[in-house]
């Protein structure tokens, strides 16, 4: 499952700085909650998430823990006392085990590809912004 969520007004609060730390512990959150990371990357104001599902949890449960946890250790332990947060949708796209090398590559490549604007613009839509069909607006 792919899953894609923006910062709050898609403001650049993921800096270069914690952008690491913030990955890694994203990673953590998932395989504490049963869904292996298969690639996670991003820009400054969103993250790509591609995890191996699992069917004991549900798509907002995992991202409650993740978006949740996630921006309390940014503003805790990252960036001590500095207001972050979320949007508070997020887009939730099926990849077919044929896709999954492609959407790794997206995924570890977004910098490239915002650079080059060679996007992918459905997995692009984090919320409200993406048609009714291809995003999970909960």
């Amino acid at each position: 499952m792919h899953f894609v969520w923006a910062t709050h007004d898609r403001l650049p609060l993921i800096t270069p700085d914690i952008e690491r730390r913030l990955h890694r512990y994203i990673e953590a959150v998932c395989i504490k909650q049963g869904c292996p990371v298969l690639a996670i990357g991003g820009m400054p104001d969103h993250v790509h998430l591609l995890v191996a599902y699992s069917n004991t949890i549900t798509f907002s449960e995992l991202m409650k823990h993740v978006k949740g946890s996630s921006s309390r250790f940014i503003t805790k332990t990252l960036k001590l006392d500095e207001w972050f947060a979320w949007r508070p949708n997020y887009g939730a796209f099926a990849v077919s085990y044929e896709a999954k090398d492609d959407v790794i590559a997206y995924i570890r490549n977004q910098k490239q590809h915002h650079a080059n604007n060679d996007l992918w613009e459905s997995y692009e839509q984090t919320d409200e912004e993406a048609p009714d069909d291809d995003a999970t607006t909960e």
